[in-house]
């Protein structure tokens, strides 16, 4: 069996389309999907792509997610978001944006999913990490840190999402991979960012017409759209700037990184 595992979507429909033309080409076997799918400017559309894959996908819930969902439940066409924090803002534009429908899919995916890959073994993909979809892991985090989060996985793979960098690292017999991002990488070179599982470890990065795409989503009306073209489509953060910030927030690295 051979997986393509595709992460942090954020509602770029145009690289959503991009990985699934070649993951179409590809022939793999079955789609991970693994959450934050639909936060970001074109939800309706990107979820309404993914529902159509059928039974060819897997989802699993990521952080944003699952904000979405409790937007839409807080009637989010006009939440009171004087104290919102910017994902929750993103969060209850998007869920604005969502039929019924739509906010049951979200609902409706797994916290964590468990296959049997040939030449891997047993993969367990999650969001953020094993212990929950907001924890982060990246390249950077300290060996120490990293066998807390892994205490009591017995999987051989853990794949992973949420910081939007692709890294491939060992600890204590667990393999820890993180597949990029579709739609926001943090890699410093434009394009969608995703991984193939079996019988290795492939990492991908899919090219798009990024000035069209960047065309396309300024016509959404999505707020910050200009920070989310430039940012994250036409000029990408490098790996090095996201590790600081994300080690940051997690008490673990120095100012200067």
């Amino acid at each position: 069996m051979r997986v393509a595992a595709i992460y942090d979507i954020h509602g770029n429909l145009p690289a959503l389309e991009a990985v699934l033309t070649e993951i179409e080409q590809d022939g793999v076997d079955l789609i991970v999907v693994g959450g934050d799918v639909a936060a970001g400017p074109m939800p309706g559309a990107t979820i309404d792509r993914l529902m159509s894959l059928g039974p060819r996908a897997r989802f699993v819930r990521g952080n944003a997610d699952r904000e979405m969902v409790a937007a839409w439940d807080r009637q989010a066409g006009s939440p009171d978001l004087g104290t919102a924090s910017p994902l929750e803002r993103i969060s209850a534009w998007a869920a604005g944006h969502l039929t019924r429908a739509q906010r049951d899919f979200l609902a409706s995916f797994d916290e964590q999913v468990v296959i049997t890959i040939n030449g891997l073994g047993t993969v367990r993909f999650c969001h953020g990490s094993p212990r929950g979809d907001e924890e982060v892991i990246t390249v950077a985090t300290p060996g120490t840190r990293l066998r807390a989060i892994l205490t009591g996985v017995t999987d051989d793979v853990v794949v992973c999402g949420h910081t939007h960098m692709q890294f491939d690292r060992w600890q204590h017999g667990t393999r820890v991979v993180n597949a990029g991002s579709v739609g926001m990488p943090y890699e410093g070179v434009p394009g969608a960012y995703w991984v193939v599982l079996g019988p290795g470890v492939e990492f991908r990065r899919t090219p798009y017409d990024a000035e069209r795409a960047a065309e396309q989503i300024r016509a959404t009306g999505f707020p910050g759209v200009e920070e989310f073209v430039r940012g994250n489509i036409l000029a990408p953060p490098f790996p090095i700037e996201a590790v600081t910030v994300f080690e940051g927030r997690s008490g673990t690295a120095s100012a200067g990184g």
